[in-house]
């Protein structure tokens, strides 16, 4: 609404002071940077983020590979727990010892956490390994990457029109502060002879 009420004042007015003029253009520039230069940065952005991330995608899908790991045993060092990323199926988690055999053919064996409930020695559950056996975490999937493209997009469109509109309250400030000094010389002049006969009042 200020933003209008700017604009509104933005036209020929005998009365319409310097001010006046200068806070329509703020209002119209703050307008058009609000309606098309957060939403074009944020897009750009998106875009941006969204091909980085799919590059990380397929090269995570290129080099993390999922094979099957065997319980030697429990570690027996805590109990099974949740698992925070799927509590809403609540996946219970064992620490267990395993061993598995990696994309390059050697054998590893090592601490690992399972999502087993009760671990027995010769079940099997799948991890995420790089080349040379090494656990990893889960690579991203495209999915989940383009949802953080968006947010990002979304993100740095909503700080733009905020800086923007911050930006524009500085400004108004600046000039508010500049018509009042204005009215204050103003009256400094005409308030000596304010009331005497011959002066206009």
């Amino acid at each position: 609404m200020r933003v209008i009420s700017g604009l509104w004042r933005w036209r020929r007015n005998p009365l319409c002071r310097a001010t006046d003029l200068a806070e329509a253009w703020l209002a119209l520039v703050a307008l058009l940077l609000v309606a098309v230069a957060a939403p074009v940065t944020g897009v750009l952005t998106g875009r941006s983020a969204q091909d980085s991330l799919q590059r990380t995608v397929r090269a995570q899908h290129r080099t993390r590979h999922l094979v099957t790991a065997t319980v030697v045993r429990e570690t027996g060092s805590s109990a099974p727990e949740a698992d925070p990323g799927s509590a809403a199926l609540r996946v219970l988690r064992s620490r267990v010892v395993a061993d598995w055999t990696a994309p390059d053919g050697l054998r590893h064996e090592g601490p690992l956490i399972a999502p087993l409930e009760k671990p027995r020695r010769g079940d099997r559950f799948a991890i995420w390994t790089d080349s040379h056996g090494n656990t990893v975490a889960r690579p991203l999937d495209a999915a989940t990457a383009t949802m953080h493209a968006v947010l990002a997009g979304l993100g740095v469109a909503l700080l733009a029109a905020g800086g923007v509109v911050l930006g524009r309250r500085l400004v108004l400030g600046l000039l508010v502060r500049r018509r009042y000094a204005h009215w204050d010389r103003a009256w400094g002049r005409a308030g000596p002879d304010w009331g005497r006969t011959g002066t206009g009042s």
